[in-house]
């Protein structure tokens, strides 16, 4: 927003002031590197080339890895999914934090890991080598056409649960207020004077900054880079830093710090339940009990109980008990498990 706007707005001038909020972007050579040394230090063995003639080296352990988005609801999700792998008897680590799609996605691809929780529509467009808005199907046709563009990749996409997190755009009250705001196209005049905020990969994502510049015609007068969905993103929104910010609809924070959601009239956001991704050479080794032990999890969670839990979650609660105590209550595991 211009210094005019800010004025109106009773905000301090924050242009040229450090942002000790914002979020470090870590490049995605960082982040599989970590992966790589996350095998190493669990006991996992990554084979990173052999000298011609020797023996073969295996690439991992046998054991299951569930990864996780930088973010704190995928970490719960991998904790849901892998903690429910686990009660069925079968090898399972569970890799927190593991970076963003970029990162993961060709890594489920390598081998290097075995299971994501995921998000329908964003998934199927990234597979789309971010061409463009994926149209806004059903959640059953998204999940069709998620299937046929991960059949060639080696990865299938199982049942996809009714809990739904899509990206949205917020601003606070009194800017929704100030500047009359409802939904997004209303910023179309305003965007060149207002400053956008979200996690570092937004800015090249078709469902983040670059749709709202195709979909809506929007270029904003700058962008800053925050955590995901997270709380130096709410506090950056609150003390001027930025004017509007992506959140996920699942974000409890939204409602506690009376956001107001710009209505996505142009439609650019899909579908975006949750859904596991695996490779298909882990179904074929470990059978029925392996897609019977995630479709437990789908089945039963909804958007209301993960909005729950991730209030629980940036309360303070670790991942891995929030979800030893859900899987529990609904008799998905006999106790709570909070190992990871």
């Amino acid at each position: 927003m211009n210094e005019e706007g800010r004025t109106r707005l009773e905000r301090a001038d924050n242009k040229g002031k450090p942002h000790s909020s914002r979020a470090p972007k870590i490049p995605p050579r960082l982040s599989v590197l970590w992966i790589l040394w996350a095998f190493a230090a669990s006991g996992c063995v990554v084979a990173l080339g052999s000298p011609p003639g020797a023996e073969p080296v295996p690439t991992r352990s046998s054991d299951i890895v569930v990864a996780a988005f930088d973010f704190s609801e995928s970490e719960l999700l991998a904790q849901l999914y892998g903690q429910a792998l686990r009660e069925s008897g079968l090898p399972v680590q569970i890799l927190g934090g593991g970076g963003s799609r970029e990162v993961l996605e060709p890594a489920l691809e390598q081998g290097l890991i075995d299971v994501i929780p995921e998000y329908q529509g964003a998934l199927l467009n990234f597979l789309g080598l971010n061409q463009g808005p994926t149209d806004a199907r059903p959640p059953a046709a998204t999940h069709r056409a998620l299937q046929r563009e991960l059949g060639d990749r080696g990865l299938h996409a199982l049942e996809f649960s009714q809990a739904e997190n899509k990206n949205e755009f917020v601003v606070t009250a009194e800017t929704a207020s100030l500047l009359g705001l409802r939904a997004i196209s209303d910023l179309a005049s305003l965007a060149s004077e207002l400053v956008m905020g979200g996690p570092p990969e937004c800015e090249l994502r078709p469902l983040c900054l670059q749709g709202l510049e195709n979909v809506y015609g929007l270029k904003f007068e700058s962008f800053q880079a925050f955590d995901a969905s997270g709380p130096h993103t709410v506090s950056a929104l609150h003390g001027g830093e930025i004017d509007v910010a992506l959140m996920f609809t699942t974000d409890p924070a939204i409602d506690e710090n009376n956001l107001v959601v710009l209505r996505d009239d142009r439609r650019l956001q899909p579908s975006e339940n949750v859904v596991p991704v695996v490779r298909q050479a882990v179904m074929d080794r470990y059978g029925s009990a392996f897609a019977d032990a995630l479709d437990s999890v789908s089945m039963k969670l909804n958007r209301r109980e993960l909005i729950e839990l991730n209030k629980q979650v940036a309360a303070g609660a670790e991942p891995a008990d929030v979800a030893g105590e859900w899987l529990a209550a609904n008799r998905i595991t006999a106790s709570q498990e909070a190992s990871s």
